[in-house]
C-alpha cells in the first residue's frame, strides 16, 4: 500500500549551513554603529572642555582698558642707573600716566624680570600692565586704592622685556575671541 497523496510539498532536507554570514554582517553593523556613537561622544567632550577653558580663560583674562585711566609708580630694584626712568617713558609713550619714578622704596627682594605690585582695587589695572611687562611676577599687598607699582628686576632688558603694541593688542583679540566663544 502505497501513501495517500497530499498537497502540501515535500520538506526540503537541512542542508546544513547555519546562519553564520548573516550573523556576522549584523555584528560588523553593531560594531560601526557603536564605534560611531564613541567618536560623537568623544568630539562632544572635547568641544564641552575646550568652551570650558575658554571661558575659564575669558574669565580670567586681563581687560581691556583705557592705559590713561591707571595709575603706576614705576620702581627700579637694579643697579642699572635710569632703568626706572627709561621704562617710564615708554610707558607714558603709550598712554600710562606715570605718578613717580624713583629706586625701589621697598626691602622686597626682586627677582627675574620684575613685580607688580597692587592692592585687591588695582587687581584690573595690574593684569593689564602685566600685558606689557612679559614675565613680570604678580605681588598683592595691603594698599586701598588701585595704585599699581612696577618694580623692574634684575633680568629686566630694554625694549625686550616690554611687549610690543602690537603683541599687546593680539592677547587682548584672543580674549575677546575666548569671551565670545563663551
Amino acid at each position: 500500500m502505497s501513501a495517500p497523496p497530499t498537497d502540501r510539498p515535500a520538506v526540503r532536507p537541512r542542508s546544513g549551513r547555519r546562519p553564520i554570514p548573516p550573523l556576522i554582517f549584523l555584528l560588523v553593523l553593531a560594531l560601526a554603529a557603536l564605534a560611531v556613537w564613541w567618536n560623537v561622544l568623544q568630539d562632544e567632550q572635547r568641544h564641552d572642555a575646550a568652551q570650558e577653558a575658554a571661558c575659564t580663560t575669558a574669565s580670567a583674562a586681563p581687560p581691556s582698558l583705557d592705559p590713561s585711566t591707571l595709575s603706576v609708580r614705576v620702581f627700579n630694584a637694579t643697579d642699572t642707573a635710569g632703568l626706572a626712568q627709561t621704562v617710564a617713558a615708554e610707558l607714558q609713550n603709550r598712554g600710562f600716566v606715570v605718578e613717580e619714578i624713583a629706586n625701589d622704596p621697598t626691602d622686597r627682594d626682586v627677582t627675574g624680570v620684575g613685580e607688580i605690585r597692587h592692592g585687591p582695587r588695582g587687581n584690573a589695572a595690574a593684569a593689564y600692565l602685566g600685558l606689557f611687562v612679559r614675565g613680570a611676577g604678580d605681588y598683592l599687598d595691603t594698599r586701598a586704592t588701585a595704585q599699581v607699582d612696577l618694580a623692574i628686576g634684575p633680568d629686566f632688558v630694554f625694549p625686550d622685556s616690554l611687549s610690543t603694541p602690537e603683541q599687546v593688542s593680539a592677547a587682548l583679540s584672543t580674549v575677546s575671541s575666548a569671551a565670545a566663544a563663551c
